[in-house]
């Protein structure tokens, strides 16, 4: 099976209730829109989170009204046309089997099979129970009896147990399962352990299989799944950030990578909701820029009512991508800045988001504003090919970090840190002496301000004390370091004096605490920028990162000086051309919840500077037509003369 590059992922589930399962199927029209859409793989369910099965199974529950094979004939179907299919199953949801053999649901400490309140996560599967074997045995029963390319997992999430299985093997290895945190740690093994025999079961089989694990941590399906997928619906909770952070460090797992966006207004199941157009071209286009291909989520009606509108919509937006396809197949992103996160910022596509997560989506916009070509990385990944690294806000260096970066700055590498970065492991003091900085505690000031910087780095930033509205650390430069600018303390802190609420904060006097230093190679703000630049968007601090950039890194990949700072402008390569990718869109929050995208945004003449020093034309893809440019101070200089949303540019070398 090759890898999957347009892709649909089709919900299934279904309530036992629902009277009509499969009653209008048309096999042979359903295929012929995915087919008319381009697309070369698709997902659809074995098994639902209802813990309904949708083909002749002997192990599982058929969904009672459905009254033949569902998924073998949509299998047959789909080959006929050359279309691949993976059989999804629900592993940490399976509503009617737990309910049915509540001895197979996890068991919470307060003692419920089934959480109180009665939502649609009310019910989980514990994988040390006879579920676990319940489950391979569907899959053997998929693997020998039908023709699939696939299979994906879904909801296998870390769901901590004190049932009895779970007990009794936790005190057999010594495992205090009184204990929050043992109990989560040995779920988590238990959900690994699962993975690992049913990635075996698979290979067993002796197929060539795409397999998926969504919910296991991305860096540990390094052997057992063939392939990842981004789950991000920016409407339905993960908002815009995400997906271009999660683009940067995915990419670098070296495994073949899909963005999985949806067509819902809101979330999963959102029957009646349609994107509009521009907002779901956002999603694909945006993906593509990233060096990820791309797959659609729907969720098909149980009778098999075709959804005529979505298929017209996705037809319309794969049908202009598609023509970009000489220039996304095999292309890779390029980048000369490296952020490194903490090593569990990444674990899941969770849309609850953790600290460092944020961290690492204020990096991503700060410097997707500056239009500034990145990665994101772990500790433990390569950044040997990079210029600069910045270290976003909670990088703690151990011994193996410390060298890397010791060896990035000999070879004449930059870095960047931030608010607690570059502390040792136990948070004492600086790791390094080349931060040249002693590292006291956690700042006292609440809020502290900051001086504005002098020379070329004030530009874009208020002569004014500028508010550090999250709470940063306090730490004293050593000899020879360079204060670049000073912390202001308010008059008073935050809080409550027992008489009065201290609201109303002023600035006071310099305090002679660093709030930016630099010592060599190594650039230090004391507070969290990336997680503040998140929650509170201050325009000055992205203005002064973009200054201290200019400085470490004065030639960077491309350069964009008039291009918004709501657009995006990313790179990427396949032998012998570059890519630029341009996208211009606004996601406009409307309301209490939805970021909605209605229109695309018109620009002209946008001027563009790849570093380079030859190039044989410049066009624009996929009409190649011509751009006129020109070779100055290694680089290669070009406008577009119209971008009405999104424009590839490519620069044949």
């Amino acid at each position: 099976m090759h890898d999957p590059k347009w892709c649909l992922f089709f919900d299934f589930h279904t309530m036992p209730a629902c009277p009509d399962v499969g009653k209008n199927f048309d096999f042979d029209k359903i295929t012929d829109h995915i087919k008319e859409c381009g697309v070369d793989y698709i997902v659809f369910p074995a098994r639902c989170n209802l813990g309904m099965a949708y083909y002749d199974t002997q192990a599982g529950i058929r969904h009672p009204s459905l009254q033949y094979d569902l998924l073998g004939k949509l299998a047959a179907a789909c080959h006929a046309k050359d279309i691949a299919l993976s059989a999804y199953l629900n592993v940490g949801i399976s509503h009617e089997e737990g309910l049915r053999h509540r001895d197979w649901t996890v068991v919470t400490p307060e003692g419920y099979a089934y959480a109180p309140s009665h939502g649609h996560w009310f019910r989980n599967m514990c994988y040390n129970s006879p579920y676990a074997e319940h489950l391979l045995e569907m899959v053997g029963e998929l693997t020998t009896g039908y023709d699939l390319d696939g299979f994906f997992f879904d909801c296998f999430g870390v769901f901590p147990c004190v049932g009895g299985e779970c007990v009794k093997e936790m005190k057999a290895k010594g495992i205090d399962w009184n204990d929050e945190n043992a109990r989560r740690d040995f779920a988590h093994q238990s959900q690994l352990r699962l993975m690992n025999k049913l990635s075996k079961k698979i290979k067993d089989s002796g197929e060539d299989l795409l397999v998926y694990f969504n919910g296991p941590a991305f860096d540990e399906q390094k052997t057992q799944g063939s392939y990842l997928e981004y789950e991000c619906l920016p409407t339905g909770g993960w908002g815009y950030d995400a997906l271009p952070a999660f683009a940067r460090h995915l990419r670098k797992l070296d495994k073949p990578l899909l963005n999985m966006t949806g067509r819902f207004h809101e979330s999963w199941g959102d029957f009646g909701g349609l994107r509009t157009e521009a907002s779901l071209y956002y999603d694909c286009a945006n993906g593509l820029a990233n060096a990820m291909r791309t797959t659609i989520g729907d969720h098909f009606h149980p009778r098999g009512d075709i959804n005529e509108p979505m298929f017209e919509l996705i037809k319309k937006i794969y049908g202009k991508l598609q023509k970009l396809e000489p220039w996304i197949e095999g292309a890779k992103a390029l980048a000369d800045i490296a952020v490194l996160v903490p090593s569990n910022c990444f674990r899941s596509c969770d849309p609850t988001a953790s600290g460092p997560q944020l961290a690492a989506y204020g990096a991503t916009r700060m410097l997707a504003e500056l239009k500034q070509q990145f990665d994101i990385l772990t500790p433990d990944m390569d950044f040997s090919e990079y210029q600069v690294l910045v270290l976003a806000d909670a990088v703690a260096v151990d011994v193996p970090l410390g060298r890397k970066l010791q060896a990035h700055l000999a070879k004449g590498g930059k870095i960047v840190s931030t608010g607690h970065s570059g502390l040792d492991p136990e948070g004492k003091d600086f790791a390094l002496p080349d931060w040249g900085l002693k590292f006291h505690g956690e700042s006292p000031h609440d809020p502290a301000y900051m001086t504005p910087p002098a020379g070329k780095l004030a530009a874009g930033f208020p002569d004014m004390p500028v508010t550090l509205y999250e709470r940063g650390t306090s730490v004293a430069a050593k000899p020879g370091v360079e204060v670049l600018a000073e912390i202001i303390a308010p008059y008073y802190n935050r809080g409550f004096d027992g008489e009065h609420a201290f609201l109303y904060l002023p600035p006071d006097k310099k305090t002679g605490e660093p709030a930016l230093t630099r010592n060599g190679g190594v650039v230090h703000f004391p507070h969290p920028l990336f997680i503040t630049y998140h929650k509170h968007a201050q325009a000055p601090m992205k203005a002064l990162l973009g200054n201290v950039l200019a400085e470490l890194l004065p030639e960077p990949l491309l350069k964009t000086p008039a291009l918004p700072s709501f657009a995006r402008a990313t790179l990427t390569a396949q032998p012998g051309r570059t890519m630029v990718h341009l996208l211009a869109y606004v996601p406009e929050k409307r309301g209490a919840m939805v970021e909605m995208i209605e229109e695309p945004i018109e620009l002209r003449d946008v001027k563009v500077a790849l570093k380079g020093k030859r190039a044989k034309a410049v066009y624009l893809a996929p009409d190649k037509t011509p751009l006129p440019f020109k070779l100055e101070d290694g680089y290669i200089h070009f406008t577009a003369p119209e971008l009405r949303g999104h424009a590839v540019v490519v620069v044949e070398d």
